[in-house]
């Protein structure tokens, strides 16, 4: 597939050279420098290359939307007409300071995000493992066992294309349900960045997923 990435920061920058390296065609694009941009696609090796957003998206199969809430208008606006896209978002809905969810228990970031741009097809995947893991992840995708990663959205064309994404990078892809369960979602994702940067000062979370027929 070709994949988009829009926002090439950690996240961004991570998978998208993951992707590269599962053999997808990659574009590069929203950063602070055009050296960091040439620099990852360098890296992520000759299926990749730099470009604007707008050329990110131009013929994307995918696109990846992993920069912070604050700039989400900003790069959508650069991308230009993004009508029957696939966009697969990893950016939580956070204040400037990084402190606190702006949209939860009602909505969620993800719906938000279809609502402004409502003639694409929005999925919300990978917000829930630390970026720091994912290396290890692709690294070990060979194994017969593999971690679970869970992605929510409402038509099955584009979930087909986030659950390619997902095994790609070395998950076992569970859907679970429509968009709107990204309301919960976002919140756990939020906690998991809490126990991954705070360590041992940290809160302690147990979780369990149940899957109803």
């Amino acid at each position: 597939m070709r994949v988009g990435i829009l926002g090439s920061g950690l996240m961004g920058g991570k998978l998208g050279t993951i992707f590269a390296r599962a053999g997808h065609d990659i574009v590069f694009s929203y950063s602070r420098s055009k050296e960091k941009l040439n620099r990852l696609a360098r890296e992520a090796g000759k299926t990749a290359r730099a470009g604007t957003p707008a050329e990110a998206a131009q013929d994307a199969d995918a696109l990846l939307l992993a920069v912070h809430w604050s700039r989400v208008d900003d790069v959508l606006k650069q991308a230009g007409n993004l009508s029957g896209k696939v966009i697969v978002s990893c950016s939580l809905p956070m204040n400037a300071d990084d402190t606190a969810l702006v949209v939860a228990h009602t909505s969620s970031g993800a719906e938000e995000l279809a609502k402004k741009v409502a003639k694409a097809r929005v999925v919300s995947a990978f917000g829930t493992v630390p970026s720091e893991v994912l290396f290890g992840v692709f690294a070990a995708r060979r194994k017969a066992r593999k971690p679970s990663l869970v992605f929510c959205g409402d038509e099955s064309k584009s979930k087909k294309i986030a659950a390619e994404l997902i095994h790609d990078v070395g998950f076992d892809p569970v859907d679970a349900g429509p968009l709107r369960i990204a309301r919960y979602t976002e919140p756990f994702t939020l906690l998991i960045a809490q126990l991954a940067y705070e360590g041992d000062g940290g809160p302690e979370l147990a979780y369990r997923f149940e899957r109803f027929a």
